[in-house]
C-alpha cells in the first residue's frame, strides 16, 4: 500500500537533482547521431562531433542550473483503484464506493506469432470483484517552464539557433530525468521500490518493478484520456502544464502517465485495433463510432467509412 493516497506537489525541482537521471543517448539523435551514450563519445567517426556537442551541453546545462533559467514542477499521486473488464476505476477513497474516474483500456487483438496472451493495462489492477484493495499512480512533471522564452532569446535576441535548439533538447532530456527521478521517489513510496539499488544505466533498462505508460504510446494511444488524467491530478494548477486542444502538452518539455506497481507489468503495444473493439471502447467513453475512429486512425486495422 503507498504511504499516501491523493496528490503531492514538487514545485520548482531544484535541475541539479535531475542531472543524475538523464538519459543521454536520445539528446544525440537530435542531432543526428545515432549510438549509445557514453560509448558514442569514442566513436572513430561521429565521436569527435559527439565530445563537442557533450562539452556544449555540460557548459550550457551548468549555467541552466546556476543561473535558474527554466524551472521544474511536477505532481503525481496514488489512489484507491480496482478493475472492472477492461476499465480502471479510481475511487475517491478506501471505502471504494463513489468512482472519481474511470479509465478504458483497450486490449491488444492482433495476433503476433508465437503470441499466447493478450494484454491490456486493465490486467494490471486488481478485479473489483476480487476484494482485492489495489491502487493506481499517477504523473506530470514538466522541465520546460521558461524553456520555450530562453530558447526564442537565443534565436531572436542574439541570433544564436545552436544555443536555441540546445535548449529545447536539455529541457526534454531533463524532463525525461524527472519522470525517472519521481518513479523511482514512487516506487519507494509505494513501498516494492524501498530496496531498490539500481545504477542509471539499470533505470535507463527498466530494471525495476512497475511501469509508467504514457497516453498516446503503445499500451495505451489514445491522447483524450489525458483529459481525465489532467483533472484526477489537477496537473494545471498544480504544475502550470496545459493540455491543447489536441491534446499535446504544453510545454513541449513534457510528461506523464500512470503508474502500474503489478510485479508482471511489462510495455506492450496495441497493435492494430478491429472495429468491434472502436465500438466497445466508444461506447465505454461515451464517443461517437466515428470520433473514436478519428483519435485512433493511425491503430485502425479495418478502413473506416
Amino acid at each position: 500500500m503507498p504511504e499516501f493516497i491523493g496528490c503531492r506537489q514538487l514545485e520548482n525541482l531544484p535541475l541539479s537533482e535531475l542531472v543524475p537521471y538523464i538519459d543521454w543517448s536520445p539528446f544525440f539523435l537530435t542531432w543526428g547521431l545515432k549510438g549509445k551514450h557514453p560509448f558514442l563519445l569514442d566513436d572513430p567517426e561521429a565521436g569527435k562531433h559527439a565530445r563537442e556537442l557533450y562539452e556544449h551541453a555540460q557548459k550550457l546545462l551548468h549555467r541552466l542550473i546556476v543561473e535558474k533559467n527554466i524551472q521544474a514542477n511536477g505532481v503525481y499521486g496514488f489512489f484507491c483503484a480496482n478493475s472492472e473488464g477492461d476499465d480502471i476505476l479510481v475511487f475517491a477513497d478506501e471505502s471504494r464506493e463513489k468512482v472519481l474516474w474511470r479509465f478504458p483500456m483497450l486490449r491488444q487483438q492482433w495476433e503476433r506469432e508465437g503470441q499466447e496472451s493478450f494484454r491490456s493495462l486493465a490486467d494490471y489492477i486488481a478485479p473489483l470483484s476480487s476484494g482485492k484493495k489495489d491502487y493506481l499512480g499517477a504523473f506530470a512533471v514538466t522541465a520546460g517552464i521558461g524553456a520555450d522564452e530562453l530558447a526564442n532569446h537565443f534565436q531572436k535576441d542574439l541570433n544564436d539557433d545552436y544555443s536555441s535548439i540546445m535548449v529545447k533538447a536539455l529541457a526534454d532530456r531533463l524532463a525525461e530525468a524527472f519522470a525517472e527521478y519521481l518513479h523511482a521517489k514512487s516506487r519507494k513510496e509505494w513501498g516494492f521500490g524501498k530496496t531498490e539499488n539500481l545504477s542509471n544505466d539499470d533505470l535507463i533498462s527498466e530494471k525495476y518493478q512497475g511501469i509508467r505508460p504514457a497516453y498516446g504510446y503503445p499500451a495505451c494511444p489514445d491522447h483524450t484520456e489525458k483529459e481525465k488524467l489532467w483533472k484526477l491530478l489537477d496537473a494545471e494548477a498544480s504544475t502550470g502544464m496545459k493540455l491543447t486542444e489536441s491534446f499535446a502538452m504544453y510545454p513541449g518539455a513534457s510528461v506523464s502517465g500512470l503508474y502500474f506497481s503489478h510485479p508482471e507489468a511489462k510495455y506492450f503495444a496495441i497493435d492494430l485495433i478491429t472495429r468491434d473493439q472502436i465500438e466497445n471502447y466508444a461506447r465505454r467513453k461515451q464517443f461517437s463510432i466515428s470520433e473514436m475512429e478519428r483519435w485512433l486512425a493511425p491503430y485502425l486495422g479495418y478502413e473506416a467509412e
